[in-house]
């Protein structure tokens, strides 16, 4: 059995555009590894390939800190591969369930981010869903959706459903489950993932602290969830996108890990 997790770079492989998605997309894994929100081997970030129809996702088994831009899978909207390098790791089929389903729903959406966090589950099983305690979670005022937990993510019926309760959102809350986002690019989709999941560790702390919370009115609500909606002021995660690459440039020689961009 062929483990290994030295890859070939596809870099002169593929078109520049494809290879530009993925320096995104392994650079957007080695952040959520860097900012705590990963789960072991799982959960799956995907990005499309522009001018195709194609996905990349990660192999199943690797590490986020180990993804890099030529390790990542090509692969159709209905999880067929079409390419991956020499490796007996393959993909986990919840990879293209939850997100090929978005992708195809959804033109606008160049990247799916599906997250297990601890706060993120612990925020999935509350009732009142995510509560608009803080500047950072009242974005997501009347801009999230749910989506009831119907088991493993392996069953093909349940697409319509995800689609259906993600609606026009860029964010979900899977019920018992964990986080989901979406965005018209990988950095705006790490970002809006990095803001829920901040949302949420703030409410488990001051649910956790049993005492009384002070939430501001309707017209506060619906004023500044408004203010951080696309086009109303700056696409969120743009400008932030080249300070985390730098960020990951900086722990590059630290780590023992391939750089992303490998």
């Amino acid at each position: 059995m062929s483990y290994s997790t030295s890859f070939k770079s596809m870099k002169d492989e593929v078109s520049p555009e494809e290879w530009q998605a993925r320096l995104e997309l392994a650079a957007c894994y080695r952040l959520v590894d860097q900012y705590g929100m990963t789960d072991l081997i799982y959960n799956h970030i995907t990005a499309c390939i522009p001018g195709t129809e194609h996905l990349l996702i990660n192999l199943y088994g690797l590490l986020y800190k180990e993804i890099t831009a030529s390790s990542l899978v090509k692969i159709t909207l209905d999880g067929d591969i079409v390419h991956k390098q020499d490796t007996e790791y393959g993909i986990n089929k919840s990879g293209y369930v939850i997100h090929g389903c978005i992708h195809r729903a959804r033109p606008d959406v160049a990247c799916v981010l599906h997250t297990h966090t601890r706060a993120g589950m612990a925020l999935s099983a509350m009732k009142c869903g995510l509560l608009p305690m803080t500047q950072t979670a009242i974005r997501f005022v009347g801009h999230i959706g749910y989506h009831d937990y119907e088991g493993p993510a392996v069953d093909l019926a349940e697409r319509e459903r995800l689609v259906a309760d993600l609606g026009t959102h860029n964010a979900m809350v899977l019920r018992n489950h964990g986080l989901l986002t979406c965005g018209p690019s990988v950095p705006e989709a790490f970002n809006l993932m990095y803001q829920l999941e901040m949302s949420a560790r703030a409410q488990v702390d001051a649910m956790a602290a049993r005492t009384e919370l002070t939430l501001p009115g309707e017209n506060v609500l619906a004023h500044t969830a408004h203010l951080y909606q696309p086009g109303t002021r700056r696409p969120y995660g743009v400008l932030e996108w080249p300070a985390m690459l730098r960020l990951l440039e900086a722990e590059g020689g630290k780590s023992g890990y391939p750089p992303y961009w490998a």
